[in-house]
């Protein structure tokens, strides 16, 4: 029997004077450690890799997107498979998001990236450089053409759960409408009230659905917070989520921090989530993964974080080690036989050499996409398990100077 009780989180070591703490999120498929960086696998596949290597890499959990995975397969398959974790072979817990953020990018043509700047520009009716607006959105849901055949389709917050119980992940997020900083506040302001009434709209309907298919294990649902740059609409935001139940009771089991905004602000837009959010409930923050975002998130409060880009970098010859990042596919690594990085333990860098690395990528070959994915995912893996290890040992704040004044001294690849 589906029941509530099969999600739970607890909070383990605290940061003192500050949000970030160590936890454990349980979920019927297994027990995720936070801090946790949860890879992502957009159409149910991290791109280049296999999910045992995910597995083998030490990722926890993986999280999928419903707008991708609703156009393709179509979540009744996906059901039929039993989940989204069975079809991908994926053994352990998995997340999904609303859609909302890919009904932005569609709507305005901005690159899929959280962070970006206002740069002092104001426009409701915001649209990129030679991109055509294909989503529409409206008080009762959204309106949008597939940007694989340009076919018509309508997400609503109940269709938008009910996709998202037929993929079965163990934590789902609420539909939401994300904004643009160039967004008037007068938007602002309209869009969180629409999010808001999305947000009882979603909790009636995973009730609904929680009931109706109580065969399947529960799903835990989060509450996502708007708001953009704004101090008032994200504590407001957060107090309004936190005060929500369905007609049975039921709250939202956690919190997504959502919405675009500017990187220097991150860790004060999420310090302000965080006062406001009940403390006993985890944060999940879409969209990040950078080092130094790493560390500014965990530490204002953030539990577990999802990102693209170790992945997405890494198929165009980026990587990632504890002195800097730098690309492999130039001229200078053409006969470096060393690894990726002497101090990392993934699998490419046991094997592989950068002078082969190179080879790859100038030859076209698709195992570039695989091994430099491999080592990217375990970088970033590895460093939040060392954030974790470090707020648990009492060493947060050396552990954050050491490996960021690392990482930011060197613009190039270590021994170079």
């Amino acid at each position: 029997m589906s029941a509530a009780s099969e999600f739970s989180f607890k909070v383990g070591t605290r940061l003192e004077g500050r949000h970030g703490r160590t936890g454990l999120i349980s979920t019927p498929h297994g027990d995720i450690a936070t801090p946790a960086f949860i890879p992502v696998g957009t159409k149910a596949t991290v791109k280049a890799v296999l999910p045992e290597t995910m597995k083998e890499i030490g990722s926890q959990a993986l999280l999928a997107n419903a707008y991708h995975l609703y156009l393709q397969p179509g979540p009744d398959i996906v059901d039929e498979a039993g989940g989204v974790a069975e079809f991908m072979n994926w053994h352990g817990p998995t997340f999904t998001d609303s859609g909302g953020f890919q009904v932005m990018s569609l709507g305005v043509g901005f690159k899929k990236v959280l962070a970006m700047e206002s740069v002092g520009v104001q426009n409701d009716d915001v649209i990129a450089k030679g991109k055509e607006r294909l989503a529409h959105v409206d008080d009762d849901g959204v309106t949008f053409r597939s940007h694989l055949d340009g076919s018509r389709h309508r997400f609503t917050p109940e269709v938008s759960m009910g996709i998202q119980h037929q993929l079965g992940a163990d934590v789902m997020m609420a539909f939401d409408e994300l904004t643009t900083l160039m967004n008037t506040r007068g938007y602002q302001e309209e869009s969180l009230e629409r999010t808001r009434r999305w947000a009882q709209r979603c909790l009636d309907e995973h009730e609904r659905l929680t009931a109706a298919r109580s065969h399947r294990p529960y799903q835990a649902l989060f509450g996502v917070i708007q708001g953009a740059q704004y101090e008032d609409l994200r504590r407001k935001a957060c107090r309004d989520l936190e005060e929500l139940r369905g007609a049975a009771g039921t709250g939202f089991d956690g919190y997504g921090i959502g919405g675009a905004l500017e990187k220097h602000n991150l860790g004060t837009i999420v310090g302000w989530c965080c006062d406001e959010l009940p403390e006993g409930k985890p944060r999940h923050l879409l969209g990040i993964s950078e080092p130094e975002d790493i560390f500014t998130a965990v530490q204002n409060g953030a539990d577990t974080f999802d990102c693209v880009n170790p992945s997405r970098v890494a198929r165009n010859a980026a990587l990632y080690t504890e002195e800097g990042r730098f690309n492999i596919n130039t001229a200078r690594f053409k006969r470096d036989f060393t690894p990726i990085d002497e101090s990392c333990d993934c699998y490419t860098c046991a094997n592989y050499t950068r002078a082969y690395i190179h080879h790859l990528f100038k030859a076209k070959e698709i195992l570039a996409a695989t091994l430099c994915t491999i080592h990217n995912e375990r970088f970033t893996v590895r460093l939040v398990d060392r954030v974790r290890e470090s707020i648990d040992g009492g060493y947060f704040d050396e552990y954050q100077a050491d490996f960021l004044g690392r990482w930011r001294g060197r613009i190039k690849a270590p021994g170079l």
